[in-house]
């Protein structure tokens, strides 16, 4: 008989240009080895170059969706994205508080790539009450300073951020260094010890995506039962390639999306 592949679920929101959001989760879901199943937070008219719109879902169809997944299928992890309000993130905190969302990761998407908030003034709050229900969370430098109050400015800022973090009680703490120049940084807070994970950057505008495929490629690895740092480090190579890939595409006016199965360049195993 032959083996069922490990379930993952993305808790998400929709980018109709394809290249971030569930559409992006399930690419990154697919090319790291797991079954990807989603749970639609909210609808965006977006492109490339902007977002024209967002429709929220209700928290309750939310939660029906939740529960049409997980009474269903063996969902091994969780990965979390833009939840479009702060009902709906306090509906996923009930859910992971009542252990239903095993080997939880939240992507705290606070805003788009313009700055634009995705999310209701509450929502902050709401986030503090989910992060210590999470194995690993993995911020940006901007929704890091959100979630302190702190300015996140550098490589010391971030760790300082890192750390605040997994004091709120998260497992891992990921605070991504996509906007700084020069290579390719994370600062990795785990068991109180603070690591830096380093790739050399990719010249490229295509980025579109980038923090929702390194969540999504993490959730897929701790899906088929792999340690989170050893998940991390498999998954920045993954999305490293991706990026690569991509580098020479011309799709749309703004910010291209990721070469997610490597048909420029071959995936990181």
């Amino acid at each position: 008989m032959a083996r069922n592949p490990p379930v993952a679920l993305t808790i998400a929101g929709s980018d109709s240009g394809g290249g971030a959001g569930i559409q992006a989760d399930l690419k990154a879901f697919a090319a790291n080895g797991a079954f990807g199943t989603t749970v639609v937070t909210a609808v965006t008219a977006q492109s490339t170059a902007a977002v024209l719109g967002v429709q929220v879902l209700d928290a309750d169809f939310v939660e029906l969706q939740l529960r049409a997944v997980l009474e269903d299928l063996p969902v091994a992890a969780v990965k979390t994205g833009m939840l479009g309000s702060s009902a709906v993130v306090a509906a996923v905190t009930r859910w992971a508080a009542a252990g239903r969302l095993p080997r939880l990761v939240v992507d705290p998407v606070l805003h788009a790539s313009t700055g634009r908030p995705l999310l209701d003034e509450g929502a902050v709050a709401a986030y503090r009450d989910l992060l210590p229900h999470a194995l690993v969370v993995t911020p940006n430098m901007q929704e890091a300073a959100t979630l302190t109050g702190a300015p996140v400015t550098d490589v010391a800022g971030m760790a300082r951020a890192g750390q605040a973090l997994a004091e709120s009680g998260a497992g891992v703490v990921v605070v991504k260094g996509g906007h700084l120049e020069g290579p390719a940084v994370d600062v990795v807070v785990a068991d109180g010890v603070v690591r830096e994970l380093r790739r050399d950057r990719v010249a490229t505008r295509n980025d579109h995506g980038t923090g929702c495929s390194l969540s999504a490629a993490l959730t897929a690895r701790l899906a088929a039962g792999a340690a989170p740092l050893d998940a991390l480090e498999a998954a920045k190579s993954y999305v490293t390639t991706a990026i690569a890939g991509a580098a020479g595409w011309r799709l749309g006016a703004g910010h291209g999306p990721l070469d997610h199965f490597g048909w420029g360049a071959g995936v990181a195993g």
